[in-house]
């Protein structure tokens, strides 16, 4: 009760700080406050993220009190909070000098530190500080790493969380915390086991289900996604991106009837979601229900007319229903809308294959190529065009000169093979075939149009055979 009365008094106090400085700001006065008032109405505003008024404050308050310790340093922690670490450092190091056993300084100096890349810098500063007050290390440890979760210095965060957890066992959202650091340094083995307890502890935290889901996902490991996305909703059904991550692991999954009422209830919450509504429509597109694939692509181009991939979505059921002059019309406003996706390129360039337009198709597939060496369908179309105009002793010298600056990629393998080949080099053929076998034998089937039987070497078909690629 005592304590409860403190707090009151204590709000009391900061309100009535608070109102008679934002008073003396509005009638341009001049007002005198003790050091704990000034103290009082700096620390309300950087709470507040108000780092103007905080600094006015200060500012103010240096004037008033030139020679107070905690003022100052409430002032360089405005000047952090605003970015300016330099000047911050000007003013601790002087405070340094006055109490060298403080360790909020210390903290300070590693924070101005840490906002100028200096992070070996930062953490000499930290572990000084942890020397300084051995009665306050917990609440040290916790400053250093907020400080640190905040400059997102996750890899150096993680130590002083390990050892706050061993140190306050009692507050399980230091396991929470350290899960979320492990996660963001791509540690997903350890991210997972600090989750997996902190849920232990507290198992009605839908965000750390959500957070779970995110690294399971991010493992292919799409079963135990699901299953935490659902202990995440079964929580909180409005957790709309666990709605949302849901429906795109089934969509990936290739189970897209069953992503579709998952989309659709998203939609129910986040109706103004173009990407929603364009994920719905592609998985409509991929159960073929074609009429209302159009409808959500076209509904989401009214949303959003600048997001590329609902044209691109059009596009594709143009070009997959025969209708090869409205899917170019499609694939240009998504290449338009965003040139550096090399799917968008390569389909463009296969509408203008379909066309008879060879030299269009064939800018396009360079395009891709440049976006993505690995695209081994885009390699396979541009030989396949090659060869049936008869141009592969033209192609080769530019196709030489690629595979010097491209280097090594299966693709590349494929085709120079083929028109080796074609040319009658059959032992080049064979180094590249074998070299792209090497690398990626699985996309072999995607190239087996320009490998003629007629044309292969036995020493080639006995390469292959070995691969369990030709019968």
């Amino acid at each position: 009760m005592e304590e409860d009365k403190f707090g009151l008094f204590y709000e009391e106090d900061v309100k009535h700080a608070v109102q008679k400085f934002e008073r003396m700001r509005k009638n341009n006065e001049r007002c005198f406050f003790d050091v704990i008032e000034f103290e009082t109405i700096i620390d309300f505003y950087i709470e507040s993220n108000n780092s103007s008024k905080a600094f006015e404050a200060a500012t103010l308050a240096t004037e008033q009190h030139p020679n107070s310790v905690s003022i100052q340093l409430r002032k360089a922690k405005v000047l952090l909070d605003k970015g300016r670490a330099v000047e911050a450092l000007r003013l601790l190091k002087k405070l340094e000098s006055i109490e060298p056993g403080n360790h909020e300084l210390f903290i300070a100096k590693g924070t101005a530190y840490g906002i100028l890349g200096d992070i070996q810098g930062a953490k000499r500063m930290f572990d000084y500080a942890l020397t300084l007050d051995s009665e306050e290390v917990e609440n040290v440890l916790f400053t250093i790493t907020s400080v640190l979760q905040n400059l997102n210095y996750y890899d150096y965060m993680i130590p002083y969380m390990l050892r706050l957890v061993e140190m306050e066992p009692e507050f399980k959202a230091h396991l929470y915390d350290l899960a979320y650091a492990y996660e963001k340094t791509e540690d997903f083995e350890n991210s997972t086991k600090f989750y997996l307890k902190y849920l232990e502890e507290e198992p009605f935290s839908d965000s750390a289900w959500y957070n779970l889901g995110i690294i399971y996902n991010k493992q292919e490991m799409y079963e135990k996604a699901m299953e935490a996305y659902d202990y995440a909703l079964a929580i909180n059904s409005q957790n709309t991106f666990a709605l949302f991550n849901k429906g795109n692991i089934l969509s990936n999954m290739e189970k897209y009837a069953e992503a579709i009422p998952v989309y659709h209830e998203y939609l129910e919450n986040e109706p103004d979601s173009f990407e929603a509504m364009t994920y719905l429509a592609e998985c409509y597109e991929k159960i073929n229900e074609i009429k209302l694939a159009k409808k959500y692509y076209q509904e989401a181009i009214e949303m959003a007319p600048e997001f590329s991939d609902p044209w691109f979505g059009l596009g594709v059921i143009a070009l997959n229903s025969g209708n090869t002059d409205d899917s170019l019309v499609f694939f240009r406003k998504a290449v338009r809308l965003d040139d550096e996706n090399p799917e968008f390129w390569y389909l463009l360039g296969k509408a203008h294959s379909l066309k008879g337009e060879k030299k269009a198709a064939m800018r396009c597939f360079r395009e891709a190529l440049k976006l993505d060496a690995y695209y081994s369908e885009v390699w396979s179309d541009l030989g396949k065009i090659i060869i049936n105009d008869g141009l592969t002793d033209k192609a080769l010298p530019y196709l030489e000169l690629a595979y010097k600056v491209t280097g090594d990629v299966p693709g590349i393998n494929y085709l120079l093979a083929s028109f080796f080949l074609h040319t009658g080099s059959a032992e080049k053929a064979f180094k590249h075939l074998s070299s792209a076998l090497n690398m990626e034998k699985e996309i072999f089937n995607d190239f087996k149009e320009i490998f003629p039987q007629d044309l292969l070497t036995r020493k080639m078909k006995k390469l292959l055979e070995g691969n369990d690629l030709f019968s």
